[in-house]
């Protein structure tokens, strides 16, 4: 009678997935317009997911349809109070064998995102990690802004203290002349017009800054021009609108 390895055992454990799968950048943006269909496919099949917030999940299912009655659907809630261990858990599911989705509250999961907890969990346990096709607001705003699309940074969030907020500002201007690397941030959409003042008072006047607004929505818009330029044209409405700051010195 032969008996199976350790090796073998754990070969086996390893094909469980977990599937990364990017969600619409806005609401009332058709499934068709964003996701391929092999992608919706797979998403409209699984019935396993962990998610930000189970209910724009649950949007993003309804939108795309699914095998499994919504309601039938586990959606495991990825929020400030998920431990280490509830993921480990979560993801026994994808250990055995089986499949889990990993969704963003908006875009790809994992980049500039909390699923990257999930994702790093996901390798230590030996699982396999599959990323899928859909939009990214910050390649998206990079490819449209006319900056550097080889040399770049995402920051994230700049400082909220004004005095900080506008040396960090600095810093990054003056890492982008050195290296001439476009650098790029975000910021909370309720705090938007006051954060594009803050560019304008800070940066220098040859610098070009572009303001991607709302990307791949009906409210799409994307514009590139120097902060001189900026200072003589009527400013953007940009309050409570996901947007990306982008700038190349």
């Amino acid at each position: 009678m032969s008996t199976v390895s350790n090796s073998t055992a754990n070969t086996a454990r390893q094909q469980g997935h977990l599937h990364l799968i990017p969600v619409s950048l806005g609401e009332g943006v058709p499934s068709s317009l964003w996701l391929p269909e092999d992608v919706r496919t797979l998403a409209a099949r699984l019935d396993c997911y962990i998610a930000e917030n189970a209910k724009t999940a649950r949007a993003f299912l309804k939108a795309i349809g699914t095998d499994t009655p919504l309601q039938e659907i586990t959606i495991h809630v990825l929020d400030r109070k998920a431990s280490e261990a509830d993921m480990h858990r979560w993801l026994q599911r994808a250990r055995d064998g089986g499949e889990i989705g990993l969704v963003s509250e908006a875009g790809c999961p994992a980049v500039a995102d909390p699923g990257a907890q999930v994702v790093r969990i996901a390798h230590t346990l030996g699982i396999r990690v599959c990323p899928w096709t859909g939009p990214s607001s910050i390649l998206l705003a990079l490819m449209a802004s006319g900056l550097d699309g080889q040399r770049f940074a995402f920051h994230g969030y700049a400082p909220v203290a004004p005095t900080e907020r506008a040396a960090q500002l600095r810093q990054w201007e003056q890492a982008s002349a050195r290296q001439q690397q476009t650098q790029i941030m975000i910021e909370t959409p309720y705090r938007n017009t006051a954060f594009f003042k803050t560019l304008l008072d800070t940066l220098k006047g040859s610098t070009r800054l572009c303001v991607a607004r709302s990307v791949t929505t009906p409210d799409e818009s994307i514009q590139t021009r120097t902060i001189s330029d900026w200072k003589q044209s009527p400013a953007p409405d940009l309050d409570k609108q996901p947007t990306l700051f982008l700038f190349l010195a």
